[in-house]
């Protein structure tokens, strides 16, 4: 890897890499000539790294290295395959500090949470690790003599993967591993926010001996850029599957193009998550795990709080138990301020739409609890550290009076902002839940099992969380969603597996003559001997 000095501004936090594609294991400069930069979300100044942008013909170059991997790469016991990922969590966890660092450098999340960040992609490497001796397939008995049944897993070759920049080295993770585990190879678009960590990703696992050709990485932007150009490479044949994490809109228009190739996505989407309060909650743990659900990372998360449902008779307990909390907040730049809560908007995109949304609810009659909108060096907290104009940096907001007819309780923000709707009992609070386009994930904060049994089994959601956050996901547990949120595929855990693999079933026939299913079966053969009428030995006599 080669670096340059960063301006003279940037220069207290490294260096700046002179970024490259990944490609057959090479740094590739890429036919194109134009460049970005990936700039610290927390302060402008620093240029983490520059980037080519991928043209289609690198596209194109890619794919055909991952085509050529692929034969050789199917072919390597899958057991070999996992070791390969365990070293590579292993080199993970070696260097687990630096990678988070970068995580905060690039995208603005806090040490706290670019450190769990890097552990679920550690603590992916080591499931898939042992997953390499388990890609189990069935064997089941023939309806004929000496003949075998059985099924296989088998891969499906060039995944294209395109993945957000909010959980930068986690998500790919998730969709790369286990690709890569069941045969596949890979060609992937990280988020044009955080390229510079997914080098350090590629190269990783180098180092760990992934073969020339199975990992390529690809910069660029998403709309007539390099993720367009990959999309369009559905139709052209390209790739035999996709992965895509984002917005609703763009996986609607992925799910489109695979459905002409008669393939099946895997689609993470958008989310407006619901965080049920009922009369009888610990309103104390409910205060801390909706402050998080919907504050943490700056509110950046599809799995945030959307809407608090809380019962009318806590409402203004948690209203002010929740506002005196959130208020208290420690904004700052996290590269610099180790105890900040959240620090900035990941780009100005989300800043600018996290803006818009104040409009949108008082032309709803949302009453605003809280909410200063974009920080200044004017506005600053006192305890800012950090300066706010060299970033984009948002206060948490709070509306009440929320009804689920407005439009703010409707759409995704994807910032600091979350709305009070009020109900009356646990009817209500279900049907405000399952009343939005989308179903990521749900909670409940109550003591009641009977509350407990009907949310889980009545909120339509991929996940649900019971006295705990919307947020938050371990690595061997099935992350997805319903709705607007996903096309029912998962992420993680075992269940990711069918994602990457298509089946094969095969039958042996050692019998030495032919044999045909359903007509020289044994079954067709049976003959019985006598029919018996139960009746004439057993007369119902009910009274």
């Amino acid at each position: 890897m080669k670096f340059t000095e960063n301006t003279e501004k940037g220069r207290r936090y490294g260096k700046t890499l002179a970024g490259a594609h990944f490609i057959n294991n090479k740094d590739d400069d890429g036919s194109g000539t134009e460049t970005f930069k990936a700039l610290n979300a927390s302060d402008h100044n620093d240029v983490v790294g520059t980037f080519p942008i991928a043209t289609e013909k690198d596209v194109i170059r890619a794919c055909t290295a991952a085509q050529k991997a692929f034969e050789g790469w199917r072919e390597t016991p899958a057991p070999v395959r996992g070791e390969i990922i365990g070293r590579f969590g292993e080199l993970l966890s070696k260097n687990k500090e630096m990678l988070a660092w970068i995580v905060t450098r690039e995208i603005g999340k806090t040490r706290r949470e670019s450190l769990g960040s890097v552990q679920e992609a550690i603590d992916t490497a080591h499931f898939f690790q042992s997953e390499g001796r388990r890609l189990y397939g069935q064997t089941v008995w023939s309806e004929m003599r000496n003949k075998e049944c059985m099924t296989y897993r088998r891969p499906y070759g060039v995944v294209g993967i395109i993945t957000a920049g909010n959980f930068p080295i986690a998500v790919p993770s998730w969709k790369i591993i286990p690709a890569l585990l069941c045969g596949n190879t890979v060609v992937w678009k990280p988020s044009e926010d955080a390229p510079t960590i997914a080098v350090l990703f590629a190269k990783l696992f180098q180092e760990a001996g992934l073969p020339a050709g199975v990992l390529n990485v690809l910069h660029g932007f998403g709309a007539k850029s390099t993720g367009e150009a990959m999309i369009n490479g559905i139709d052209k044949g390209y790739f035999q599957k996709f992965s895509f994490t984002g917005s609703t809109a763009v996986g609607r228009i992925i799910g489109e193009a695979c459905g002409r190739q008669l393939q099946v996505p895997s689609l993470e989407l958008g989310g407006k998550n619901p965080l049920v309060i009922m009369e009888d909650a610990d309103l104390d743990k409910a205060v801390e795990a909706g402050l998080f659900s919907c504050y943490g990372t700056a509110g950046q998360r599809c799995t945030s709080t959307g809407n608090i449902i809380v019962h009318e008779k806590v409402a203004d307990k948690f209203l002010s138990e929740f506002t005196s909390a959130a208020e208290k907040l420690r904004i700052g730049n996290p590269c610099l301020d180790s105890s900040a809560y959240y620090g900035p908007m990941i780009n100005g995109r989300f800043g600018e739409r996290y803006l818009a949304h104040f409009e949108m609810a008082k032309k709803d009659g949302a009453q605003m609890v809280m909410g200063k909108g974009k920080l200044s060096n004017d506005n600053k907290p006192k305890d800012f550290i950090g300066d706010p104009s060299c970033g984009f940096y948002v206060y948490p907001t709070l509306w009440d009076k929320v009804t689920m007819k407005m439009n703010v309780a409707q759409t995704e923000i994807f910032g600091p902002t979350v709305n009070i709707v009020r109900i009356k009992n646990f009817e209500e609070a279900l049907v405000a839940a399952n009343s939005v386009e989308y179903g990521l994930s749900s909670a409940i904060f109550t003591n009641n099992p009977r509350y407990m049994y009907l949310f889980k089994n009545g909120v339509d959601a991929g996940m649900t969380s019971i006295n705990n956050s919307t947020t938050g996901a371990e690595a061997h547990t099935p992350f997805g969603g319903t709705k607007g949120s996903g096309n029912g595929t998962r992420e993680s855990g075992m269940w990711v597996v069918d994602a990457y693999t298509k089946w094969q079933a095969v039958n042996a026939d050692l019998s030495g003559h032919l044999q045909l299913a359903q007509i020289d079966s044994e079954n067709v053969k049976i003959q019985t001997t006598s029919t018996s009428n139960l009746s004439d030995y057993f007369s119902p006599t009910w009274t």
